[in-house]
Formats: C-alpha cells, sequence, structure tokens
C-alpha cells in the first residue's frame, strides 16, 4: 500500500463503529507502522506529559492560570492522552473496555453512596 493510502486509512475514521477495541487495534497498527512501541517507562512518560498538556488546557479552561494565547485544545490533549494510555495497555496486552469494566465494578461496590451528600 502506498504511503499516502496508508495515511489516510488513519485520517479518515469511520466513527459509525468505532469503540475501544477498534480504537486499541488503529493505535497499534499506526504504532507499527511508526517505528514499533518505545519501552515502558518512555510512553509512562508521554502519558504523564500528555496528561501536565491537558491540566494546563483545564486549567485555562476554568480560569486558574489563563494562557496567553487562550485557545482551547482540550479535546486533542484528552486525545493525545488516550493514545498514550492505548500504546501503554497494547503494550502489556490489557484490554481497555475489560479493565473499564472491572473500574467500574470496583467503584460501584466501594463507592456507590460515598459521595453523596446527606
Amino acid at each position: 500500500m502506498a504511503t499516502e493510502d496508508k495515511k489516510m486509512k488513519f485520517i479518515n475514521i469511520d466513527n459509525s463503529n468505532f469503540n475501544l477495541k477498534k480504537a486499541q487495534e488503529l493505535v497499534d497498527e499506526w504504532i507499527n507502522e511508526n517505528g514499533g512501541y518505545w519501552n515502558p517507562f518512555a510512553m509512562l512518560t508521554s502519558v504523564v506529559e500528555e496528561l501536565g498538556e491537558f491540566s494546563k488546557e483545564l486549567s485555562n479552561i476554568e480560569k486558574v492560570k489563563i494562557k496567553k494565547d487562550n485557545n482551547s485544545n482540550l479535546e486533542i490533549e484528552l486525545g493525545d492522552l488516550i493514545f498514550s494510555l492505548i500504546c501503554l495497555a497494547n503494550y502489556y496486552k490489557i484490554d481497555i473496555l475489560e479493565a473499564l469494566k472491572k473500574s467500574i465494578i470496583k467503584y460501584t461496590k466501594r463507592d456507590w453512596n460515598r459521595f453523596i451528600c446527606k
């Protein structure tokens, strides 16, 4: 497949049947097309960096610390953070949907009434 055709596959994503499993597959394919996975600590560093960039955007939106350019990139930074997390999940062969389901069950059992104002 030509390079331009490969790029278009990653640009023209069909949202109608895009889900977490397909996201993991697409990220895996993208990573393998672009040099492979980094070592786990480098990927963790990427997660932390993207979290920082997401935090900066949120800080700007909530007017905690306003940026000079004041352009909001919260959605893009969240996407970058999710991409980095998917890379780690793929590296360790973790099904993100299963991990999320387990977390929802954990929080439901542990915290169901924890945050309700009484």
